[in-house]
This record gives C-alpha cells, sequence and structure tokens, in this order.
C-alpha cells in the first residue's frame, strides 16, 4: 500500500478515484490544485470556486486530509504562455497534452514527493500496469468511449512510475456507481469540457484576449481571393465551417488547407483527397517523449494524430537529428503543425511528440 495524494478537481471521475483507493487500503489524501481564477476578465465561465467547493466536500465525506495549491503562477508560466505563443507562431497547440505531463504530473508531481507522497492519482481514463523490468507501462483506459491515454501521451517514466490511474479500470457507468456508493455530493456532476483548467471557454474567444486580430485575405491554392479572415491564429488545417467562405459547388464545402504567414492569407481548398495539403502520407515528429523502450530503431506502430481518430499503421523510422519519420499506410487528413501525435502498440501507450513537419 502507498501514501497517495489525489488530484481532487470537483469532478466524479477524481472523486471516484480516492473512493477506490481507499478501498483499496491505500493512505489517501486529496489536493486541488488552483492553477487558473480568470483574473484577466476572460468571456465564459471558469468554475473554480464551484469546482473547489466540490472537492472539498468529496474529501470531507470520504474523511480524508484536503489542501489547496497554488500554482496559478507555473500554469500561466507553463500552459498559457505555450498555448498562446502557439496560435501566435502559426500552430494548433494541445494544452490538455501539455498540462498532463507539466502541471499534473510536473509541479503536482514534484510537489507531491516534496510532501512525502509516494504516488499521485488522477480521475484519468487510462490503465498503467508493472512492466517484468519494472518499468510502468500505459494502457488504454477499459472504457473505450473515455480513454484518455492520448492525452497522457507525453508523460516520461519517471511521472509513469509515481502515477496511479483507478478509475481506468471501469466502465464510466460503474464509476458513478462508485460515487454513488460513497454517497459523494458529486455523483451526478455533468463532465467538464472546457480548456484544461480554464473551463468552458471557446478556445477562440481565449486566443483573441491575447492575440488581436489581423484580417487578411482568404484564397484558393490559385491564389484567388475568395473573402477576408480575422486572424490566422483563429483557424486550423482541415476546419470546414467558420471561416466565412460559400461553396459554389452543391455538396462540396472549402477547408482550411495551409497558411501562408508571410503575406498573412488563409488558404483553402476542396474538402477532397485530391487538395493539395490537405492529406499527408509522412511526418516528422518531435519533442518525443518515450514511456518505455526509446525510439531508435525502425518499427511499425499505430499512430493516434488527434484525441477520438481512429489509430493508423505506419511505419516509424528514427532520424538522425532525434526526431522520428512516421510513413502512414493511408493518407492522413489535416494533420496540423503543433498538435500531438501518440502511439501505440497494440492497448499499450508507447509515448508521442508533436508534430513538426508534414509532407
Amino acid at each position: 500500500m502507498a501514501k497517495v495524494l489525489v488530484g481532487l478537481s470537483g469532478g466524479v471521475d477524481s472523486s471516484a478515484a480516492a473512493a477506490m483507493l481507499l478501498e483499496q487500503g491505500h493512505e489517501v489524501a486529496g489536493a486541488f490544485m488552483k492553477n487558473w481564477v480568470n483574473a484577466e476578465g476572460l468571456p465564459g465561465d471558469c468554475p473554480w470556486e464551484s469546482d473547489l467547493e466540490d472537492a472539498l466536500a468529496v474529501a470531507k465525506k470520504l474523511g480524508i486530509e484536503f489542501r489547496v495549491i497554488d500554482l496559478i503562477d507555473p500554469y500561466k508560466a507553463r500552459i498559457v504562455d505555450y498555448l498562446v505563443e502557439g496560435y501566435r507562431s502559426g500552430i494548433t497547440p494541445n494544452p490538455d497534452v501539455w498540462c498532463n505531463r507539466e502541471m499534473k504530473f510536473g509541479v503536482f508531481l514534484d510537489y507531491a514527493l516534496e510532501q512525502g507522497f509516494e504516488k499521485v492519482a488522477t480521475g484519468h481514463y487510462a490503465r498503467r500496469r508493472d512492466l517484468a523490468n519494472g518499468q510502468g507501462a500505459v494502457l488504454k483506459g477499459a472504457d473505450p468511449n473515455k480513454d484518455q491515454s492520448y492525452f497522457l501521451s507525453l508523460m516520461t517514466q519517471r511521472q509513469v512510475a509515481h502515477a496511479l490511474f483507478p478509475v481506468g479500470e471501469l466502465l464510466k457507468p460503474a464509476v458513478r456507481e462508485v460515487a454513488r456508493r460513497h454517497d459523494l455530493p458529486t455523483a451526478g456532476k455533468k463532465d467538464s469540457q472546457g480548456i484544461c483548467f480554464i473551463g468552458e471557454i471557446k478556445m477562440r474567444d481565449f486566443i483573441r484576449h491575447y492575440i488581436p486580430d489581423s484580417p487578411g485575405e482568404i484564397t484558393d491554392t490559385s491564389g484567388k481571393v475568395l473573402g477576408r479572415h480575422d486572424g490566422l491564429h483563429l483557424y486550423t488545417l482541415g476546419q470546414r465551417k467558420g471561416h466565412g467562405v460559400a461553396s459554389p459547388r452543391d455538396g462540396m464545402a472549402y477547408v482550411v488547407i495551409g497558411k501562408d504567414l508571410g503575406r498573412n492569407r488563409l488558404i483553402v481548398g476542396w474538402d477532397e483527397a485530391s487538395t493539395p495539403g490537405l492529406y499527408a502520407e509522412r511526418c516528422v515528429i518531435g519533442t518525443l517523449s518515450a514511456i518505455n523502450e526509446p525510439f531508435d530503431t525502425p518499427r511499425r506502430i499505430e499512430a493516434l494524430p488527434r484525441y477520438r481518430a481512429k489509430p493508423e499503421p505506419c511505419r516509424m523510422a528514427p532520424l538522425p537529428d532525434g526526431r522520428v519519420e512516421l510513413t502512414f499506410e493511408k493518407p492522413q487528413r489535416a494533420l496540423a503543425l503543433g498538435q500531438i501525435c501518440a502511439f501505440y502498440e497494440g492497448g499499450r501507450l508507447l509515448g508521442g511528440g508533436v508534430f513538426e513537419e508534414i509532407g
């Protein structure tokens, strides 16, 4: 049994995780990570105060120690600045994956270890296993509709070694049943859908708060001007709606296929396989994180280019500069620079990295 600090977010999943750990005989304490308080007047709902109240109520019901940890400054430096600078430079960052690496299993894990805890636990739908060599491995969650292993793809072996994911062994209805069995106040609480720790605000509104609009032309692949955009940072590759260009062809839509940063142009094309720039068979992944074995030999894997995507067979080949090249069996639609690609072998998460070249 271990001394475990559970990240209580105020939601049902982390609440059930704490209850399950108690049932298993662990010494459990709960902590609420105060990362964002929306002091800058952003639009949208940042319900940190009500989440804190729910987390405290869960801790009291379970009879466990509870603490609030102020991580506002590192969250601003590691997540918000990363997010804003990514969009400013024309890429599509993923704050949720980075938040797990830098905050939940970064700053929060470091705090827990300093305080004498051996493990940290979260409400992620993923499974952890011990390998014969003593390392920890991450598997997909038991519930295929809730699997969140993609969001853990940049974790290191050190982080995995100290992590627990209790609810990943269950289907979602069973998780709520755990919460009901312990009479937890979060048992019927709706799942949140917002940006990691920030709340339910549209990404477009969040980015606009930090990056002013910079209007420019929308063109097709030949350079013909079709309309005007509000700023390249507000659009992403493959986007079908919201760019404002109506299609003159029945049953066919314009989609974003590129950004010309030098001329501040948004490029659109038809949503079909023959459109240049929309589909790609090859990409280069950098900022690699290998959970177990390094990516230093060619191998066949499955890649998940975005959350909720279908795992795609591909060949991975190491490059001399430390990155890897992926060659997919079938062309992939709308691979975006800055997004995260997760690597799998069967149901095991190998790690992942960032799309740095797409061709």
